[in-house]
């Protein structure tokens, strides 16, 4: 599955640039055909304004005998003599009525049959004259140039598009390689850890029993069958996390978790702690449909975290169902964090102010993945020095009751023991 997203994941970059190519050079079609345009519509009106001159001056145009007329009127507007049958209404007698009047030149353009007619009319000596110009021929060379051009952009368009897709698909395939050898990587070091662990894991197994039989101290043996199961568990969930990010919907199909069993399993593991525990969870089961590791993975840590940074202070881990599914909040009374960094602390690699050479911030990221994954959410709220409260909801597995919570049915907090705890793992929040 995700072997085919990382592939459709690469021929829609090879079709982004393709299209991104075509369309830059498809702009640079349309800036070129627009200024060619403007200049030959520049210099058309500028050639068709010395042929009006010409008309005035000498009573006849150059140009082709069909788009042309002269008209000549005495001084009190009475057509002297003008030129062969003109289109219908030409010649514009307002415009000579206006030079009479006022001696002022009058230029018009006049849209009729499917053309422009250019019009001008001025005195020169004792008579007026009108000159008009038929831009039809101008206007069949503007609508070539255009057509040519529209021809010449869809072709540059296609070539271009054609072109960076086979350039793309040379530029993305050592993108598409190196894919292929992290997936390959990801496999192999999955299976070589994987059994070299489990025989660490058999081997403590063996020992805390013959340790037990013995009658001996096996408190060590415990710690250590404990922390091998762990590191099994961090190997599963870190391959998880590669299949999360390469397909957050690829998720193993899950089964009914009990969160709130699991928020009360975790934090009777951390009961060793010097700092108190409030613990308040529904009585009922509160079931989220996932992979039960993963979750206790994002329960575990999040109190770890909670724990690392509230040396003096307490913790809260709550479990609730709401109308939108089921929520855990763990809360503390510790260092905190900036506000500003709320979205941040969930980046791979973050490390803030203050964070030492070792942490890194990859412990919340990858939970982040895991509650993705799971459909759900995670949020951060903190200030400095006034602690921090992390917010997972996720939803509900099918069939679970939606009742919220914090009715008279739900038990109230549980306060647990404050111990010295040892060897705690735990991952850094900055």
């Amino acid at each position: 599955m995700s072997q085919s997203l990382e592939l459709r994941a690469v021929r829609q970059a090879r079709w982004r640039i393709g299209l991104l190519v075509g369309l830059a050079i498809g702009v640079l079609l349309a800036m070129a055909g627009a200024i060619s345009y403007e200049v030959l519509r520049h210099s058309q009106e500028d050639q068709i304004g010395r042929e009006l001159d010409y008309g005035l001056q000498n009573g006849v145009i150059a140009g082709p005998p069909a788009c042309t007329w002269v008209f000549f009127y005495a001084t009190d507007g009475t057509l002297a003599h003008g030129d062969r049958a003109a289109p219908a209404g030409l010649p514009l007698r307002g415009d000579v009525d206006r030079v009479v009047a006022t001696g002022v030149t009058q230029n018009r353009q006049v849209d009729r049959d499917g053309t422009t007619y250019w019009v001008r009319t001025q005195t020169r000596g004792e008579v007026i004259v009108q000159a008009v110009f038929d831009a039809r021929f101008q206007l069949a060379d503007r609508r070539h140039l255009l057509t040519a051009f529209l021809l010449a952009a869809a072709a540059g368009l296609f070539a271009a598009v054609l072109t960076a897709m086979m350039v793309g698909h040379r530029a993305v395939a050592p993108l598409a390689e190196a894919l292929g050898r992290q997936r390959r990587f990801v496999a192999d070091a999955s299976h070589e850890l994987r059994t070299p662990i489990a025989q660490v894991h058999t081997r403590a197994q063996l020992l805390a029993r013959r340790a037990a039989r013995d009658g001996t101290d096996q408190r060590d043996l415990d710690r250590l069958v404990s922390t091998t199961r762990r590191l099994g568990e961090i190997v599963d969930e870190l391959l998880l996390s590669a299949r999360l990010a390469a397909d957050p919907g690829n998720l193993p199909p899950g089964q009914p978790v009990d969160l709130a069993r699991l928020a009360a399993e975790e934090t009777e593991r951390a009961q060793n702690s010097a700092t108190p525990i409030s613990l308040d969870v529904p009585p009922r089961t509160v079931l989220v449909s996932g992979v039960e590791s993963a979750l206790r993975r994002v329960v575990s840590e999040l109190l770890a975290n909670a724990l690392t940074h509230t040396p003096d202070g307490c913790v809260t881990v709550t479990v609730r169902t709401l109308a939108t599914g089921a929520e855990l909040v763990v809360a503390d009374t510790g260092d905190g964090f900036d506000p500003a960094d709320a979205a941040r602390i969930f980046d791979r690699f973050h490390r803030g102010a203050g964070a030492g050479e070792r942490r890194f911030g990859l412990g919340l990221a990858l939970l982040r993945e895991v509650v993705t994954g799971h459909g759900g959410t995670i949020v951060a709220e903190g200030r400095p020095g006034a602690g921090a409260t992390f917010t997972v909801r996720l939803p509900l597995a099918p069939g679970a009751e939606r009742r919220p919570s914090g009715g008279p049915l739900d038990a109230g907090p549980r306060l647990i023991p404050a111990l010295r705890l040892a060897g705690r793992r735990s991952i850094s929040r900055r």
